[in-house]
């Protein structure tokens, strides 16, 4: 079912960059000299701008409702129409820029597309009236690389499984005709990414290794990309080489004789042919050397593992609790608080011993001192989205859908990344304003002083996170 869920942020920044497009100087311009009838063009953007209205109202409904589900993917595939349609005006509009163009034809094609486009759009809206949905309702995820660093004190209910894998780096004996590969298997937002953080910023275990590695693999099991990554992790020089054979060369003198620890967080791979294509290139390192993989999935564990998988289980609720409560409340203490801290047990005890969903919603709750805030929270609709992997998706869903509209816009335009993608507040904002998703400034305030408050508080909401090793730069997925 998640996987069909239509996130109503994302088409609301959709229809932002399209109405930008749409009064571009370049198209607008086009059309005028055209003297195609301005008048279907109205019609459109005020029928965009009144179903934009109600996108929030039905992102949230559509948990309960599979009509307003329909009428969201209806939307969408008519906003795809539109963006295609504009596409295509803009083409024109830069062929009528080069000298001896003719486009008559072309505009004959185009208005009647503007007329289809336009009707299928209204019926659309009209239907918003019947569903009930409502206007300014409902204002109350690309996911992230990870990096090597951990704040230790914010992990919670741990010390057997962090014992268990301390003990594992340690042992020079375990299957020592071979680089030890140690499985960490769970659940999504089960802290499978955390707990190799702690075991790998261990003191008795950075002084077991020569060195260490962290690499964020994620979906894309690419070879040449990983071998790099741990070429200049070992050399601590940025690589030029791309062809995969130079690179496993250099990287297998360059561990020649060595004893190392690497971190392969978040694998997907299944395919033994793409792990034994990556491994090669470790074989010459010595006796004790050890990699830890973090997946979701049995069957990559058993294509990597050499020895027994190390399976997370969930916490218990009060261990759930008190990371949830190290972010809800200031030093983690409720003492002040008894009547969300009622509330808030009850929160946790939705989360189902899922890390990640008790430290999402704790950071959500945080500047929130209203107990109705806190109640509306537990008793959301969108805790009854059931999903066939995990029940982290309603806490996190939860954590997007209480953005506020205008940062909703801005993190959603960030899906054209791709994932892992590093970016710079800067260049990020600049985006932004091209797109026209930031409100316009008060007083004497900039834009780009607009969009460095849009950046920092998604910061804040753990949105984005700094790129280890790179201060300036970002991460999104």
């Amino acid at each position: 079912m998640a996987a069909e869920l239509v996130g109503g942020a994302v088409l609301s920044a959709f229809l932002q960059v399209l109405f930008h497009r749409m009064t571009s100087r370049q198209v607008v311009g086009y059309i005028q000299g055209k003297k195609l009838n301005d008048r279907l063009l109205k019609k459109l953007k005020i029928t965009l701008l009144s179903v934009n209205a109600v996108i929030n109202d039905a992102e949230e409904k559509q948990f309960r409702d599979t009509l307003v589900k329909e009428w969201l993917l209806e939307l969408k595939d008519a906003v795809y129409d539109a963006e295609d349609l504009w596409d295509e005006i803009a083409t024109e509009a830069l062929k009528c820029q080069q000298p001896n163009a003719n486009s008559g034809g072309t505009l004959n094609q185009i208005r009647p597309k503007i007329e289809e486009v336009l009707d299928r759009l209204e019926f659309i809206a009209k239907q918003k009236d019947v569903l009930g949905l409502k206007h300014g309702v409902g204002e109350k995820s690309w996911k992230m690389s990870t990096t090597s660093l951990v704040e230790e004190s914010h992990v919670y209910g741990r010390d057997e499984d962090r014992e268990a894998i301390i003990n594992l780096l340690l042992s020079d004996d375990v299957n020592s005709n071979n680089i030890c590969v140690i499985p960490i298997v769970g659940m999504a937002g089960i802290g499978k990414t955390t707990l190799a953080q702690v075991v790998y910023n261990d003191v008795k275990v950075k002084e077991n290794f020569e060195f260490a590695a962290w690499i964020c693999v994620s979906e894309e099991f690419d070879v040449s990309r990983i071998t790099k990554t741990i070429l200049e992790a070992v050399t601590s020089v940025c690589c030029d080489f791309k062809d995969l054979n130079l690179l496993q060369l250099k990287l297998k003198e360059e561990l020649s004789g060595k004893k190392f620890l690497l971190v392969l967080d978040d694998v997907w791979n299944e395919s033994y042919y793409n792990w034994e294509a990556l491994r090669r290139a470790f074989t010459s390192g010595t006796q004790g050397s050890k990699i830890i993989v973090t997946t979701r999935n049995e069957s990559v564990a058993s294509v990597m593992r050499t020895v027994p998988n190390h399976h997370l289980n969930q916490l218990t609720d009060e261990d759930c609790w008190l990371l949830f409560a190290k972010y809800a409340f200031p030093n983690g203490n409720s003492d002040a608080n008894p009547i969300l801290e009622r509330i808030g047990r009850d929160i946790v005890k939705r989360c189902q011993g899922l890390p990640l969903a008790a430290k999402t919603l704790g950071c959500l709750l945080r500047f929130k001192v209203d107990a109705d805030e806190w109640d509306s929270i537990l008793k959301s609709d969108i805790w009854e989205l059931s999903d066939d992997q995990s029940n982290i998706l309603p806490a996190l869903r939860l954590s997007y859908y209480y953005l506020p509209s205008h940062l909703k816009r801005c993190f959603t335009y960030c899906s054209i990344f791709p994932k892992d993608y590093k970016f710079k507040k800067e260049q990020l904002i600049q985006l932004w304003m091209a797109e026209d998703l930031l409100q316009q400034p008060k007083r004497n305030k900039r834009l780009e002083q607009v969009g460095d408050e849009y950046f920092h508080e998604l910061v804040s909401r753990s949105f984005f996170q700094r790129s280890a090793g790179e201060n300036s730069c970002f991460i999104g997925g």
